[in-house]
């Protein structure tokens, strides 16, 4: 026996690379007392039966596959050109020609809980994500934070040697986490990846984005006037970060999951690729759809008999008026020409997203990664409806449930996909770009919101090439697919604790089958925002329910049977000829939910959601104080000033020629700031970035010294669309120096980022009359209250007057 003698103190003992040896019964080696090691050790290196348990990192098994998974947002199948649509996507194409394209994969109808399937491979309610994480209202399958029974894709292969790498957008994290003071447990780091760049919330800005590296905000690298997109920037961190794990560990396998912003709002895009699609959707969405059906039966992705069915399918008792299509030829002139450009931006947004995905693959072909590297290309829903029947320069006047205006968005036409706009298309083209399928995005009931694309290129592991693959599968198939490739399973226990079951199947079988081999999945329900289905073995029931539209009475909807095995479009109601198979399917609905922590249905508004006060780690207050510098505060933790009278003073010491942003919440598209230019206060409360700006200047210029510098909003009714309408006071040391009516946003400024900031804007400016970060320059900042009380300005004006006296 080899013998070691050690004395002195000692915390751990390294034998050898990736192996720590706490002492047997120590669940932590950061947990052995000092005392423990004096003395002398003597320890057999060889014999596992020493006092010494080690624990010890695994390796992958030698030849395991790389995986790049991408995942797109708002897509349906009719979009793309490998599924026979008019968005040029040779990247997809490439990979197509050398994979499998699958015809029957569904989601969940919307992003967070789609992506929470995907990390997982359980069902959506399981995971806690019955909508997206600012809709989470605390139910068990909608409380919006991934349980710890619920083991991540990411974590099963860091724990089994695979390099993890998270690329791009999240929309899993609660939105109360989402700030830099906040715990961090369901941030990606935390959920099994060993790096992160991208964006927390559920959309961003593609000029001006939220970013995120690992655990703590970060800036962009550049800005638009110099190239920036980020798609582009997403692109080169994840070629960044594949080279730098190469540099360091070349015989690890590696999983990125690459989630780029398209096709969400706000469609950005570079004019070029913009102008690719210049006057390709002027024959309207109705064309289109009759354009496109036709070129899917002939590449197989959905049978010759396929029938449209009609824009708008729901009765309209039951339907939502904000989900309307417009029929294209009752439409105007204008309304043409600006839904048209619309759908150009949406193309050229894409194809563009496409073209930076095409630069990572190249990357992996040049070094030689790609035979071995599983791509996964997929979306996470249908096409989004919810730029409203008239299209949006502003998507986040959906939000608020305020409408859209045709000459308020002509006057954008020209500016379309460039850093002025916010847009989205109108309901029409999300219609058109999910055919042959009826509705779009946030309708679980029907295949529009449901079935996306998904293509599979494995070069070393697929024989067949440019197939299409009939089976139908869902969401959830997707984890048990990739551990079934990686020679994996599922653990029963995780970290200690023990786990739920996979909700998917592997879908590996596949890859060599034919066709029309019959599917190895059974059933699947469906469940969102009110909308509810169930598929099970070909058939599938319907409940007759339109999400958001808060009319409850679900006991009382009308269910609709279909064939889906011979009818994909949904065509034909055999309801009345089956009584008894939708008795069947309606049962095995109710049984799902009960296994799925899937009851109460939540079919309230979009402003009523996203409304809703949600828990917090904070005792609920009416005075919130902020400090400058700090990293911008997210909406979701920020003082809520929606709906009500708000007071902010800001202590200032002021120096000559002071400038710049005091506080600052929001963008141009829907926020407010207070500011000094040219040694006047200014004050701006930006309406859903409808001009013009709500502005107000003060009548005298600040003098150098201590002041105290303040506005407030007296709320006096509630308009039409819910905004708040009152007067506006601007204050310097108490005095009023400007007033004017005012009006503001019955919901969110934003529904992720351009956070609350002192002393500068984060991002896009909520602002023209500065331009980001606009930081404060000339003096120093105390501090800025905010107060949600119903206490008078003057109140809160003496107390900051008292503050500044003793510092």
């Amino acid at each position: 026996m080899k013998k070691f003698n050690f004395k002195g103190t000692f915390l751990l003992i390294l034998l050898s690379a990736g192996t720590i040896l706490p002492m047997r019964g120590q669940s932590d080696p950061r947990q052995v007392r000092k005392e423990q090691f004096k003395g002398v050790i003597e320890l057999d290196v060889r014999n596992s039966k020493s006092d010494w348990a080690p624990y010890t990192l695994k390796s992958a098994p030698e030849g395991a596959p790389n995986i790049l998974f991408v995942l797109y947002d708002d897509t349906g199948q009719a979009a793309w050109s490998p599924y026979g649509g008019a968005i040029n996507m040779p990247t997809l194409q490439k990979l197509a020609d050398n994979g499998l394209i699958y015809t029957q994969w569904h989601t969940t109808a919307l992003c967070s809980p789609t992506r929470s399937t995907l990390l997982t491979g359980r069902n959506h309610h399981l995971t806690g994500n019955a909508a997206i994480t600012e809709a989470a209202d605390g139910f068990p399958g909608a409380h919006g934070r991934i349980p710890k029974q619920c083991a991540t894709i990411g974590q099963v292969l860091q724990a089994n040697g695979w390099s993890t790498f998270w690329i791009g957008k999240n929309h899993n994290v609660p939105e109360q986490d989402v700030a830099s003071g906040a715990s961090r447990t369901q941030w990606p780091t935390q959920m099994g990846f060993d790096r992160y760049y991208g964006f927390l919330g559920g959309e961003t800005n593609q000029w001006y984005p939220d970013l995120v590296e690992d655990n703590h905000f970060t800036e962009q690298p550049y800005g638009p006037e110099d190239g920036y997109h980020l798609s582009k920037d997403l692109a080169d961190k994840a070629i960044q970060y594949i080279q730098d794990q190469k540099a360091t560990n070349p015989s690890k396998p590696w999983y990125m999951w690459f989630c780029p912003g398209a096709n969400h709002a706000p469609h950005h895009a570079p004019q070029e690729f913009i102008d690719k699609y210049k006057g390709k959707f002027d024959q309207g969405y109705d064309a289109y759809r009759k354009w496109v059906v036709p070129r899917m039966i002939a590449k197989g992705v959905v049978p010759a008999d396929t029938k449209l069915t009609d824009f708008n399918p729901l009765p309209p008792n039951i339907s939502n008026p904000g989900d309307f299509v417009k029929p294209w030829d009752k439409l105007s002139a204008d309304e043409k020409k600006l839904f048209s450009k619309l759908a150009e931006v949406y193309a050229g947004f894409s194809e563009y997203t496409d073209y930076q995905v095409g630069r990572i693959v190249e990357y992996l072909e040049k070094t030689g990664q790609l035979e071995n590297t599983v791509v996964i290309y997929a979306a996470d829903n249908g096409a989004s409806g919810e730029g409203s029947p008239n299209g949006s320069v502003n998507e986040n006047k959906f939000f608020n449930g305020y409408p859209d205006e045709l000459s308020e968005n002509l006057k954008y036409l020209d500016k379309l996909g460039g850093p002025d706009t916010y847009e989205h298309y109108p309901t029409g083209w999300a219609a058109a770009f999910s055919a042959p399928y009826k509705m779009f995005k946030r309708y679980s009931e029907y295949a529009g919101g449901t079935c996306d694309p998904l293509i599979i290129s494995w070069p070393k592991g697929i024989k067949a090439k440019g197939q299409v693959r009939n089976q139908y599968h869902h969401s959830t198939d997707i984890v048990p697919t990739i551990l079934d490739i990686c020679g994996l399973k599922m653990p029963t226990e995780f970290n200690g604790v023990g786990q739920y079951p996979l909700s998917g199947v592997s879908m590996r079988y596949s890859f060599d089958a034919q066709p029309n081999t019959p599917t190895q999945k059974h059933v699947q329900y469906y469940a969102m925002l009110g909308s509810r289905a169930i598929w099970k073995d070909g058939w599938k029931a319907v409940a007759l329910h339109a999400p958001l539209t808060g009319k409850g009475n679900f006991d009382k909807d009308e269910w609709e049977l279909y064939h889906v095995d011979v009818d994909r479009s949904e065509s034909k109601n055999l309801a009345k000829q089956n009584p008894d198979k939708l008795k069947e399917l309606i049962a095995a609905w109710m049984d799902e939910a009960d296994k799925n922590l899937v009851l109460p249905l939540d079919d309230r508004s979009a402003i009523e959601v996203l409304g809703t006060e949600r828990p917090s780690q904070e005792k609920p207050r009416t005075r919130y104080i902020y400090y400058p510098n700090t990293a911008p505060v997210p909406e979701g933790v920020a003082a809520n000033v929606r709906g009500r009278s708000y007071k902010i003073v800001a202590d200032v010491d002021i120096k000559n020629n002071a400038s710049g942003v005091l506080f600052a919440h929001g963008s141009r598209f829907g926020g407010h700031s207070l500011f000094i230019k040219d040694n006047k206060l200014h004050y701006v409360y930006n309406f859903l970035g409808i001009r013009p700006e709500q502005a107000f200047v003060s009548s005298t210029t600040l003098t150098p010294g201590k002041h105290a510098l303040g506005f407030e909003f007296v709320r006096e009714s509630t308009g039409e669309h819910g905004e708040q309408i009152g007067k506006g006071y601007l204050y310097i040391d108490g005095k009023k120096v400007a007033e004017g009516p005012m009006r503001t946003q019955p919901g969110k400024f934003t529904l992720s980022g351009d956070g609350l900031c002192v002393g500068f804007d984060s991002g896009d400016a909520v602002s023209s009359q500065y331009t980001s970060p606009g930081t404060f320059k000339g003096g120093s900042i105390q501090g800025v209250g905010i107060d949600v009380s119903k206490e008078s300005y003057e109140d809160l004006n003496k107390e900051a007057m008292r503050l500044m006296k003793t510092n």
